[in-house]
C-alpha cells in the first residue's frame, strides 16, 4: 500500500511539473551550439573552474527573476568556463510560466568562498557576475508528450566582477586614514 501511494505521489509530481515551463540548464556548445557561453573570471581571459558555481535564474517575461532548482559548479581543466552537467540532471522548472510558454533567464555565477547562494556571495564580497537577461521565445515541456526543456540558445559569455566596497568598509578606511595623518 505504502509503494502504491509514494508511486502515485511521484506520478502527480512528475506531471504537474511537465505543466510548467521547462529549460536545459547547461552553456555548453553541444547545448547552444557555436562555441556555447562560457563564463569568465574579472580578466576576461580565465574560465571559471570547480572553485566556483552557476545558478540559473527565471520567470515570466517581464517579471522578476527567481533561482531555479540547484546550482551547479563549473568544469575544470579543457572543460573550464562551463557547467559541470556530468550525470546531472540539468532540466529546470520554472515556477509562474505555462509549458511551451516565453520566459526570461539568466545565469549568476560566483566564487564558492562567498557563500551557497549568489546572494549571499554578493552580500560576502567575493567574485560574481550575471549574464545579460535572456528572453526565450518558449520553454519546453509542452505537447503530449511533454516536449523536450528548451536550450538556452542566445545565452551570452560574461565576466565576474570585483565587487565594490561596502559603505561601511570605505568609512572604516577613512577613519583610519584620518587616525593616521593625526599621529604625523
Amino acid at each position: 500500500m505504502k509503494k502504491t501511494l509514494i508511486t502515485a505521489a511521484c506520478v502527480v509530481a512528475t506531471l504537474s511539473a511537465m505543466a510548467q515551463g521547462t529549460v536545459n540548464f547547461n552553456n555548453s556548445p553541444a547545448a547552444i551550439g557555436g562555441t556555447g557561453a562560457p563564463v569568465f573570471n574579472v580578466d576576461g581571459v580565465t574560465k571559471l573552474d570547480s572553485a566556483f558555481v552557476a545558478q540559473l535564474y527565471a520567470g515570466p517575461v517581464g517579471g522578476s527573476l527567481a533561482p531555479v532548482g540547484v546550482f551547479l559548479p563549473f568544469r575544470s581543466g579543457a572543460g573550464a568556463g562551463f557547467i559541470n552537467s556530468s550525470g546531472v540532471d540539468t532540466a529546470r522548472t520554472i515556477p509562474g510560466v505555462a509549458a511551451g510558454a516565453p520566459a526570461d533567464v539568466q545565469l549568476r555565477a560566483w566564487a564558492t568562498s562567498g557563500g551557497a547562494t549568489y546572494e549571499a556571495a554578493v552580500a560576502a564580497g567575493a567574485l560574481y557576475g550575471f549574464s545579460p537577461i535572456l528572453s526565450l521565445g518558449a520553454t519546453g515541456g509542452a505537447g503530449e508528450p511533454p516536449g523536450l526543456p528548451a536550450n538556452l540558445i542566445g545565452l551570452q559569455s560574461f565576466n565576474l566582477v570585483v565587487p565594490e566596497p561596502s559603505t561601511i568598509a570605505l568609512g572604516l578606511l577613512g577613519a583610519a586614514a584620518l587616525l593616521l595623518r593625526r599621529r604625523k
